[in-house]
């Protein structure tokens, strides 16, 4: 990675695998921050579109390889030699795509600011990376994670959090080919199409600041509603600092979404596990094995005829499906061929509490207490 120019961010396949290693000093003051996000990975193909000037350059050279007043609607296709967009083959592994000036791209349902890189991978499938300046990625994150209307306290509290998150994952992953990318595994990122004028406002007011402990960046983790306690990170992953510690929440529990149920078909969760390898017989009941000071459940035993199977709550969660299990806190009861979960809270708990923030802010916390409360210990930089 060229860290005089550009910040490498690696994606974080998934939450319940995430080994951040706490203090990471930051980079000079005077440099540009630019963000690698994956926003296409093994793909067969995809359709690209360049509204205005653009160059077709060698990613590690700049070498511009072809120069083109636009594009409309492309194929784009891995072949044996590299790369080729409709007729014309490119014989190189990865090509970086450079709009001039106000040019836009368009890949698939995405619209785009900054450069694309496209990398034919050894599978033979295609990977594409958006590499784009820190603020206007984080415009198209906003929208996606919180909503534009809620107080601009709370989106301010967000942006703060995102770069904190972006930039702590761009210094531990800097030799991987990209970073983030647009899922609810990382950041959720949507491009132009997720700007707001209230999420770009949020974003500027708070240009350049970030959360640091010690003196260094972390990992700010957030999701929506904590049910009443956040989690100390380092029940999940290998963190352990203050400001991630957990803390009591009073402010989420008037959420709609507080309170969830879910009701499971048992050879469902076994279809589910054994597609990931666990090879389980048919399920006779489920049962909670231990719950952390949050509440929050810490492992699942899953009892067949054969034998009784433990698997971490989290992992468990992530397995049949977070927006199904929103949380691990919870209750469970087996009935008949059916097993019903009851719970409070949405999301891994660990960090900002979002639903949480926007109570706070009815309440008329800035977003200074905001941080302040849910990253105890914790000191708001301005890094540029």
């Amino acid at each position: 990675m060229n860290l005089f120019l550009t910040l490498l961010v690696f994606i974080i396949t998934c939450f319940s695998s995430i080994s951040p290693a706490y203090g990471l000093a930051t980079p000079p003051l005077e440099q540009r921050y630019f963000i690698r996000v994956a926003i296409l990975k093994e793909a067969k193909e995809f359709t690209l579109s360049v509204k205005g000037r653009f160059e077709i350059c060698a990613p590690y050279t700049d070498q511009v390889l072809q120069e083109s007043q636009g594009l409309h609607k492309a194929k784009v296709v891995p072949i044996p030699a590299g790369i080729k967009i409709n007729k014309y083959p490119f014989k190189i592994c990865a090509i970086k795509i450079k709009p001039k000036r106000e040019a836009a791209i368009f890949l698939n349902r995405y619209r785009l600011r900054g450069n694309l890189e496209i990398i034919r991978q050894k599978n033979g499938r295609l990977l594409a990376i958006n590499e784009v300046d820190i603020e206007d990625y984080l415009c198209g994150v906003l929208r996606a994670e919180v909503s534009p209307h809620w107080p601009m306290e709370v989106l301010k509290a967000q942006a703060v959090a995102a770069r904190t998150f972006a930039l702590y994952q761009a210094l531990a992953n800097k030799d991987k080919d990209y970073a983030l990318d647009n899922t609810i595994y990382s950041q959720l990122y949507g491009g132009v199409r997720q700007e707001t004028w209230r999420t770009r406002r949020a974003v500027y007011q708070t240009k350049g600041e970030v959360l640091k402990y010690k003196g260094k960046l972390f990992p700010a983790f957030f999701h929506a509603i904590c049910g009443g306690h956040t989690e100390d990170a380092s029940k999940l992953w290998k963190i352990d600092i203050p400001p991630l510690k957990g803390v009591n929440c009073p402010f989420c529990f008037r959420s709609p979404y507080y309170h969830w149920r879910a009701r499971i078909p048992l050879e469902r969760i076994r279809e589910r596990l054994n597609k990931e390898g666990y090879k389980i017989e048919k399920i006779l009941s489920l049962s909670c094995l231990g719950y952390d000071e949050s509440g929050r459940v810490e492992r699942i035993e899953i009892r067949t005829k054969k034998r009784e199977v433990e698997i971490p709550a989290n992992r468990f969660r992530l397995l049949i499906g977070s927006n199904l299990i929103r949380s691990t806190n919870f209750r469970v009861k087996t009935r008949g061929d059916k097993v019903i979960f009851e719970g409070i809270g949405w999301g891994h708990g660990v960090g900002l509490c979002q639903w949480g923030a926007y109570f706070m802010a009815k309440r008329g916390f800035d977003y200074h207490q905001i941080l302040e409360y849910y990253y105890p210990q914790a000191k708001i930089v301005r890094l540029y």
